[in-house]
């Protein structure tokens, strides 16, 4: 029986004999009666792990701060202090390297050590993989939200505001839309959640790099064999083809390596090879080799990225990447037209949907409409309803012919509203209605044509005038065109519609022939599909290649769905009732038709010349009829019109007449 003095005394003296540690200040009362009772359970090691462990915890709980946000906050700032010391000494490198290779005899014969010369001196780039580009985001988000506190869009309407860890970081990003007013609605961008993450698993990195160095040893001991002397001084490696950069020795023509290219391509078992010579602003040639292994590219890798969100133009679209991993953002506001050709299969229609979607993540119904004219009938259905559109898809030839004459219409009614403005372009018009309130602002009109051909089949010269006008004087009142077609040639792709579209991109085609008139050169005969493409900017000497972004069909539904569960569509019906009169017109034409037009259009095409006097002939039919007949063909397109006493042409071959005819049966 002891007294609770002697109780305290009891825990206060074995508290103190607890460490063994005599004239130090070790526990007391405390001490024994916590760890007394745990040393006889757990003896002394396992009591040091929980008290250990215990106060961990109470600290985390006392501070808030976890361990995995200690340890990333750790190796951010490692890496911060790395990376400088890195560049340089690689800076460092490369200089001494490059002295080295200058100073370098010419004449030195370096055959033996060719393999240790070309992994010592070529540079590796690499794209951008997937997992790398993410930290490329997350840092980015993460540096914006450290320096303004808040993540605004380029429009600046919304802020949110962002605290946290670098988790919250990305998953508020995610969530994150811009809102504007719409007809007295809240327009919110469709988050970057609707579309598709990249893979996290990518490619193989290090058999891309030992694949490329292997061409390149291989690629060397080729043009050796055939008595040309190169180095290769570059290596870039890209998402679906690698470049190797080779210097010719002194005295080497060009030449000589362009028509080696089939004996390249067969030493490096490459499916084809395209040979660039020389590279712009570069005293190399470059060639460049399929990768074995395609790394995809989606859509989203391009629009969450800085390039894009950061970009000012309300018509930046996100195209893809480069040969370096580049984003490529253009604006169709400078194009300010553009004309997309391919074979079928080559990714025109997906070009076609990633500009739409970019679109829609970029402007607001109140700052770009969209006129859609889709003669495929199922590619474009898909954005039905969404308030961007003016009038709905336009799947009927006979209608997108008279949406091309309301656009022309369009652009000379805003000429007008300019002058009266005193100013020269849609920017000005806007900037000088901003303070009036009985005006309104005009916004951009992009025309979206996804089969140029169908169109010319039906109406080829009305298109084509519609065409030519609004590619000659739209671009300042802020109408842009955008055009795709499959067929290539030079009935539909016509030297006047070339000539007013100088930014053009060409997909895989099948020959020489349909690359020079897409691109009035060849290269894109030697394209891989899948969106390998070539893009040829106004103002360029030559085109750059490109690797298309991806979207697919879930992704366009994803995003099309969000934005129409906020605001519902309202065309605009004036717009819809002229292309309808127009429609009616050109059918009332058709019934005026004369009966003997079908058998006088075969007849002409037969003969390859037009006449009256060979309808009066061949039909026994009176002047007055003939004549009415031949005027009928003219305005349809099928002969060309009176040039005096020249003979009429026959613009159309048979092969045309038979779809025409098909279209007409299909319409009726």
């Amino acid at each position: 029986n002891m007294s609770l003095f002697q109780y305290l005394k009891s825990f206060y003296q074995e508290g103190r004999g607890v460490a063994k540690v005599p004239y130090t200040l070790n526990g007391g009362v405390v001490g024994g009666v916590i760890s007394i009772p745990l040393i006889f359970l757990l003896q002394k090691t396992g009591t040091i792990i929980v008290l250990a462990t215990s106060g961990i915890i109470i600290a985390m709980m006392i501070t808030e701060i976890s361990i995995k946000k200690t340890l990333v906050s750790a190796a951010d700032k490692v890496k911060n202090i790395s990376l400088p010391v890195v560049d340089t000494y690689e800076d460092a490198y490369e200089e001494e390297d490059d002295e080295t290779v200058f100073l370098k005899e010419l004449d030195e014969p370096a055959v033996e050590d060719r393999p240790q010369r070309i992994f010592s001196k070529s540079k590796i780039i690499d794209f951008p993989l997937n997992r790398r580009a993410q930290e490329q985001r997350e840092s980015f988000m993460t540096e914006e939200t450290k320096t303004n506190g808040a993540l605004e869009t380029d429009t600046g309407v919304k802020r949110r505001k962002i605290s946290g860890a670098a988790k919250e970081i990305k998953k508020s990003l995610e969530s994150e839309v811009r809102v504007k007013p719409v007809q007295g609605k809240e327009y919110h961008f469709p988050p970057f959640s609707c579309l598709k993450a990249p893979d996290d698993e990518g490619v193989n990195v290090r058999k891309l790099r030992a694949d490329a160095l292997e061409n390149a040893r291989k690629l060397e001991e080729t043009l050796i064999n055939f008595g040309i002397s190169v180095q290769v001084v570059n290596v870039s490696v890209g998402p679906a083809f690698t470049r190797f950069e080779l210097q010719p020795s002194p005295g080497v023509k060009v030449s000589r390596i362009v028509n080696l290219a089939d004996d390249i391509a067969l030493s490096l078992a490459a499916q084809g090879i395209r040979i660039e010579a020389p590279i712009p602003g570069k005293a190399a040639v470059g060639i460049e080799v399929p990768n074995r292994e395609v790394a995809p590219i989606r859509l989203r890798e391009v629009l969450e990225t800085p390039d894009f969100v950061k970009y000012k133009s309300r018509l930046a679209v996100g195209l893809g990447k480069d040969i370096s991993g580049e984003n490529i953002i253009i604006d169709l506001a400078k194009m300010p037209h553009l004309l997309i050709a391919g074979a079928t299969g080559s990714g025109k229609s997906v070009c076609i949907n990633c500009i739409i979607i970019s679109l829609l993540y970029k402007a607001t119904p109140e700052e770009v409409k969209l006129v859609l004219i889709d003669p495929k009938v199922v590619e474009l259905g898909a954005y039905n309803g969404i308030p961007h559109l003016l009038i709905p898809v336009v799947s009927d030839p006979a209608k997108a012919a008279g949406a091309l004459q309301w656009a022309v219409q369009e652009m000379a009614n805003r000429y007008k509203l300019f002058a009266e403005r005193g100013v020269r372009d849609l920017a000005g018009y806007n900037r000088a209605v901003k303070d009036d309130p009985e005006a309104f602002r005009l916004p951009h009109i992009v025309i979206i044509i996804d089969e140029l051909s169908d169109l010319m089949m039906v109406a080829p010269h009305d298109v084509e005038d519609s065409i030519c006008r609004l590619a000659q004087m739209a671009r300042a009142a802020g109408m842009h065109l955008v055009i795709a077609t499959q067929r290539p040639s030079v009935n539909v792709i016509t030297g006047v519609i070339k000539a007013n579209i100088p930014s053009r991109i060409a997909f895989a085609v099948s020959s020489q022939v349909d690359s020079r008139t897409i691109l009035d050169m060849g290269g894109a005969e030697k394209l891989l599909g899948k969106g390998d493409m070539l893009y040829y900017p106004v103002g360029t000497q030559k085109p750059i290649r490109v690797k298309g972004a991806f979207v697919d069909e879930r992704e366009v539904e994803s995003v099309v769905n969000h934005i129409k569960s906020q605001v519902i569509a309202e065309y605009d019906e004036d717009v819809i009732e002229k292309i309808t009169a127009t429609d009616d017109e050109s059918d009332t034409a058709a019934m005026d038709a004369d009966e003997l037009l079908p058998q006088a259009i075969e007849l002409v095409i037969n003969c390859g010349q037009a006449s009256v006097s060979l309808i009066q002939r061949r039909f026994k039919v009176g002047y007055a009829r003939a004549g009415r007949i031949v005027d009928q063909m003219a305005e349809r397109g099928i002969i060309s019109g009176f040039e005096g006493s020249k003979p009429r042409r026959v613009l159309i071959s048979k092969e045309q007449w038979e779809e025409m005819k098909m279209g007409g049966m299909d319409r009726k």
